[in-house]
């Protein structure tokens, strides 16, 4: 039977899920957050911000207000903290943002039916890193250059990760940060009652190895009693970062294939011989879902389930919405970095930008940048006002705020972006096969031998078609 077949009830599956790796988004919102109440900044965060204004070029903008699509509203709601960067751009420009909503499946097509309407949004997420280079090669977003100065003393500290987002010679995402797009997160009751090792401390001392992950999940699961090392829906993308090479990388402007690169064939055989010892969760029994009612972290926080790699976006949040994962105020909530490979003195970490598409055709684009602008400032200059909300609104302790810290180095020096879900649909689904090969649950795991031998070849047509497609008008991406 060949690998497509028995791979096809989990690729439908994660169709289904992909939303949910969003800004912790499902993209079935039913108004806009917005008109919840959001915690406000205290006066001396107020106070910080306002300092920072000077910072900023002095300008009337013409237009106040850019209009932002996504299937989820970038202005606060309730239980969530204004942040500095949407803070500074109402205290210097009186900005606001205007939220048109869409929803993760359908965003692409209302994105494309807008710009083909002469009614375009002014901008977008890139975060999802689903957007790029398809969105430039299928005229959907605008090059960057004319409005934002990657030479500024404001920008100049991120041109290196700005200049991974270049296509045809044009800078697409204005991108504020590299942010982690999966840690390990796992619950420190569970790990003491197991009596295993702190994977923080571990970490701490150059000694969170794949040797001793994998240790540590073979010695953890437990199917009589119900207990997995492993859950969630991005294992199979977190483990193969380690390497430090994507699947799919762009190279001097050109995207290209490392199914057969060295070090991902040693990842995924490593990850081949975790799946036969049976330490992930199965979801095929559960319906192609996580642990329960597929909630993000379930299995955590009653201590069946011993690591979910997922976005720091999952517990960055309130109590109530973390508690899957465990109870935050008591410490029992944690992450650290993806183990490093044992021949390997680096931790690579798998990262997303924390950053935006100007809209082809916006209608503000001055205001864009002016936001981005307030963004990146706030970013660099106000790092402390995030941390004070994280501890004070989100209950975060000073373990997570440093581990925190030590991950946004990590991913800031050795990122690992990954463009298989910004091509095309064609090479999504196909990279979805891929992604599963070596670790899918149900007993449909195979070799990765096996893997490359079925999917490369396909893989390289849909990478040299996109090489070779800039289209001049806008088309519909899915």
């Amino acid at each position: 039977m060949k690998i497509t077949k028995r791979l096809l009830a989990g690729v439908c599956a994660l169709t289904l899920c992909c939303g949910l790796a969003a800004c912790g988004g499902s993209g079935s919102d039913t108004e806009s957050s917005s008109k919840a109440k959001a915690i406000e900044m205290n006066d001396d965060q107020k106070a910080q911000v306002s300092e920072l204004a000077s910072k900023l070029e002095d300008k009337e903008l013409a237009n106040k207000t850019i209009k932002w699509m996504a299937h989820y509203d970038i202005n606060p709601g309730d239980g969530k903290v204004v942040p500095p960067g949407l803070q500074l751009f109402k205290d210097k420009y009186d900005g606001n943002i205007e939220y048109v909503q869409t929803t993760w499946e359908n965003r692409y097509t209302d994105l494309a039916k807008a710009v083909m309407a002469n009614d375009s949004p002014d901008f977008f997420p890139a975060s999802d890193m689903d957007g790029f280079p398809k969105g430039a090669i299928k005229a959907m977003f605008e090059p960057i250059d004319d409005y934002i100065d990657f030479d500024s003393d404001t920008w100049s500290d991120v041109k290196a990760t700005n200049d991974s987002f270049v296509f045809n010679g044009g800078h697409y995402v204005a991108a504020i940060q590299s942010a982690p797009n999966f840690v390990c997160v796992y619950n420190t009751k569970t790990i003491e009652e197991s009596g295993l090792e702190d994977p923080a401390e571990l970490y701490y001392n150059d000694e969170w190895t794949w040797s001793k992950f994998t240790e540590m999940c073979l010695d953890f699961t437990d199917a009589d009693a119900d207990k997995y090392a492993l859950d969630g829906y991005w294992y199979g993308k977190a483990l193969n970062d380690t390497c430090g090479v994507p699947l799919i990388g762009i190279e001097d402007g050109k995207l290209v294939n490392n199914m057969s690169n060295p070090q991902v064939t040693k990842v995924q055989e490593l990850m081949y011989e975790l799946q036969k010892n049976e330490v992930v969760f199965d979801r095929s029994s559960n319906n192609w879902s996580t642990r329960g009612d597929g909630t993000t972290g379930e299995g955590l926080g009653s201590g069946l389930t011993l690591f979910i790699p997922v976005g720091t976006w999952a517990i960055e949040a309130s109590p109530a919405e973390v508690k899957p994962f465990g109870d935050v105020e008591a410490g029992e909530v944690m992450f650290c970095p993806m183990p490093r490979m044992d021949d390997s003195d680096t931790y690579y970490v798998s990262a997303r930008v924390e950053g935006y598409f100007l809209c082809k055709n916006a209608p503000n684009p001055e205001g864009f940048a002016a936001y981005m602008n307030c963004l990146k400032v706030a970013s660099a200059e106000a790092a402390n006002i995030t941390e004070e909300q994280l501890k004070n609104d989100y209950k975060w302790n000073d373990d997570m705020i440093a581990m925190r810290q030590e991950i946004m180095t990590l991913v800031n020096t050795n990122p690992v972006y990954d463009f298989q879900d910004g091509v095309s649909a064609e090479l999504s689904t196909q990279m979805q096969n891929v992604n599963q090969a070596t670790m899918i649950t149900g007993g449909g795991a195979t070799t990765w031998t096996a893997c490359v031998a079925e999917y490369e070849k396909a893989v390289d047509y849909l990478i040299k078609e996109a090489n070779s497609n800039i289209s001049d008008t806008p088309e519909e991406m899915e």
